[in-house]
């Protein structure tokens, strides 16, 4: 029993992680909180299936195409809806909710709404780590986690535009003023954040299948974790993750399934009437606000 909580809490907690990736990197990155993150998980999901099922496009192909579709469906994102209300922080959050929502809800008003929307495994079969059986699609999603935490870390601490984006989310006025331009830096984090939900889903649907309410659960699950590890830290996602990853597993498997869902959303509540700026978080806290 305990190897098999230690296993599949570590699996839910990379799977929290890779849910919560594409949300944490855009806000952290140009300061845009994209409340249209589970639509673009969701969108992608069913991308990758029409280009399978309709186009007859061999199944890794077909997610490599979405991956790329979609990153650049988020950049057109910050182009179109975001950049016109760009520094109201407000007008962000509800332009991007509305247009998430009417993502989701435009699946299920063309009847994407059956169980037969499913993606293949990347890898079928299964295998026992220590008594405990587990398929390889599981190890897969973690094996991608632990590659895109490595990649992540690369770009944004040796690459020339990391660093420009890294530099612009610390000091954008000086950032400006060394010539990086604030609209491209958030338009490629806009677009590296949709890529990165699209990697998500390209690891994580094949579990089950694609469902449009999916949508909402991928947009809570980001937020909580982000704001229980703090929305600029890296670390805490990770920390985040892990904590609401096994008390998740915990609960559902000691105290009941229906539980599970109840423990991210507490964990939003919690942490913004304890410590608003999250474990790991930088922003100020109310008493240094006043």
């Amino acid at each position: 029993m305990a190897a098999n909580f230690l296993i599949y809490g570590l699996v839910n907690s990379v799977v929290l992680m890779l849910s919560a990736l594409g949300f944490s990197l855009t806000f952290g990155l140009s300061g845009v909180a994209n409340f249209a993150h589970g639509g673009l998980y969701l969108t992608s999901g069913f991308i990758a299936w029409m280009l399978i099922h309709y186009l007859g496009l061999p199944a890794f192909v077909s997610m490599l195409l979405t991956i790329v579709i979609t990153g650049i469906i988020g950049a057109l994102i910050y182009r179109i809806i975001i950049m016109p209300v760009r520094g109201i922080a407000l007008s962000e959050v509800i332009s991007t909710m509305a247009l998430g929502v009417a993502m989701i809800e435009f699946f299920r008003y063309i009847g994407f709404v059956t169980y037969d929307f499913t993606l293949p495994p990347l890898v079928a079969g299964s295998v026992d780590i220590v008594g405990v059986s587990i398929d390889y699609q599981r190890l897969v999603i973690v094996g991608v986690g632990v590659l895109l935490a490595i990649i992540l870390w690369f770009f944004t601490h040796h690459t020339k535009a990391g660093l420009a984006l890294r530099g612009m989310s610390q000091d954008e006025y000086t950032a400006l003023s060394l010539g990086i331009e604030s609209d491209w830096a958030a338009m490629l984090s806009m677009g590296m954040g949709a890529a990165l939900a699209a990697v998500a889903a390209m690891a994580i649907l094949p579990l089950g299948i694609i469902s449009i309410n999916m949508g909402y659960d991928v947009l809570l699950l980001a937020l909580s974790v982000t704001v229980l590890g703090g929305l600029e830290s890296t670390a805490g996602l990770i920390v985040g993750s892990l904590l609401v990853g096994y008390a998740m597993v915990f609960t559902s498997t000691y105290i009941g399934p229906q539980w599970g869902t109840v423990v991210y959303l507490a964990a939003i509540v919690l942490v913004l009437a304890i410590k608003p700026s999250g474990l790991f978080g930088k922003s100020k806290e109310l008493e240094e606000r006043v």
